[in-house]
């Protein structure tokens, strides 16, 4: 299977496509490629049977792209966890080092590591690990971008991306944090929050509001 396709199994997980459906918009926004691409992509994957797609419903995993999935998105975020916990690595400079390390990666190391790290739940931004039977705690699938204005709501979990992690670092946003959303600018314009955990009032681009999964 190519990286890319594994790119996709993995962001469809993370969006929820394991349980619900994802639109083309949202992986075409968490992988920050053209929907024309996406949508050639996905019907790829369809007929390999690794996602089943239902026009203007959306996409989701088969069990078979789940399974790979799941796989993928363990050995990957254990490697996070170890690059964190055991040498200090900052969030940031993560996922190229994971994506590296996750593809050479026997079941037998994965598990190893998952010892030694004293089976984590949760990698460092958020996500879920699933063990090694394959099963994992839910997690909310709900963007900043569609929360209402007025509405309260925890950050729970960020998309592994380097540009995102190093300007949540800048704005000091953390998992944990308590946001106010005040206003969703038009026309894909910025979401206009208050962190109530610092008091600080925050403009995070449309983009990034895609990237923050709160709940």
């Amino acid at each position: 299977m190519t990286p890319m396709k594994e790119d996709y199994l993995k962001i469809i997980f993370e969006l929820g496509g394991a349980s619900e459906k994802v639109s083309n918009k949202q992986i075409a926004i968490s992988l920050n490629i053209a929907a024309g691409s996406v949508t050639e992509m996905i019907n790829k994957m369809v007929e390999e049977g690794l996602v089943n797609h239902e026009p203007y419903a959306g996409i989701s995993l088969t069990d078979a792209g789940r399974e790979k999935a799941v796989t993928l998105v363990r050995k990957h975020r254990l490697w996070e966890t170890f690059l964190v916990k055991k040498l200090g690595f900052a969030l940031p400079d993560l996922d190229v080092e994971a994506e590296r390390l996750e593809h050479v990666t026997s079941e037998k190391l994965a598990n190893a590591m998952d010892d030694a790290l004293d089976h984590p739940k949760k990698c460092p931004h958020g996500g879920t690990i699933p063990d090694r039977n394959g099963h994992f705690d839910s997690e909310s699938h709900l963007i900043l971008n569609d929360v209402k204005d007025g509405e309260t709501v925890t950050v729970t979990r960020f998309i592994d991306n380097h540009d995102l992690l190093t300007y949540l670092g800048d704005i000091k946003l953390d998992i944990g944090d308590k946001l106010k959303v005040n206003k969703h600018d038009p026309f894909e314009g910025p979401v206009l929050v208050t962190n109530l955990t610092d008091k600080q009032d925050l403009t995070i681009g449309y983009k990034a509001a895609h990237y923050i999964f709160v709940e």
